[in-house]
């Protein structure tokens, strides 16, 4: 961020698959965790308490989990068009597979398909520069988020590509599917950079230039 800052990095779209974590944001309080801790280490989900907005989510295999690390000044954005921007990057790319999604289902952050939630967002603001960013369940095991209540909306259920198409998705092609859509809507040049120069097997990187 301090690279950014005083521009001698350039903006970065980080995309990677975590191992089991629920994940606590700004809003989130220990009663959204809902097996105890016990339960939580039989099944190897750690709990991390994360400087991002919203509440509680679940980060695993199988989910695509991506953190753009922008100046939105120099895209001349403000947080809630930013916002719709990373929503509408993930509508267009499910489009591409075939399945009808929307974003703001009752008023809620994110991207819904037939009333569950497919993509969480949230996002941390440092003047004009943003980090965190979405998840997106491609095949991800859904019985992960019986463990906490998602986002503070128990009602609330998510959902999967995997589950709605019956189609098993690589994530580097859900990557590079989605990546393509995103740098198009911030009118971003997009420029690979190979996961093992990140340091991390299962990490991609890709570096956006306007």
């Amino acid at each position: 961020m301090a690279q950014l800052r005083d521009g001698s990095a350039t903006d970065t779209l980080l995309l990677l698959e975590h191992p089991h974590v629920f994940t606590m944001g700004k809003a989130a309080s220990p009663d959204h965790l809902l097996w105890t801790d016990a339960e939580r280490s039989a099944r190897g989900v750690e709990v991390v308490w994360s400087d991002r907005g919203g509440e509680a989510t679940y980060h695993g295999p199988g989910q695509l989990v991506g953190y753009p690390v922008l100046d939105l000044a120099r895209f001349s954005l403000t947080i809630p068009r930013y916002i719709q921007l990373l929503e509408q990057a993930l509508i267009e790319y499910l489009s591409e597979l075939g399945i009808d999604s929307a974003a703001g289902e009752s008023g809620f952050t994110g991207v819904w398909s037939g009333g569950e939630k497919l993509a969480a967002i949230g996002i941390k603001l440092s003047r004009s520069l943003v980090s965190h960013g979405f998840a997106l369940n491609v095949s991800t095991d859904l019985e992960f988020f019986d463990g906490i209540v998602p986002c503070g909306h128990a009602e609330k259920r998510p959902t999967s590509i995997e589950k709605i198409s019956n189609r098993v998705i690589n994530l580097e092609a859900a990557a590079r599917g989605f990546s393509t859509h995103f740098a198009a809507l911030l009118g971003a040049d997009l420029f690979w950079i190979p996961p093992e120069l990140l340091g991390q097997d299962r990490n991609q990187g890709a570096e956006l230039r306007v």
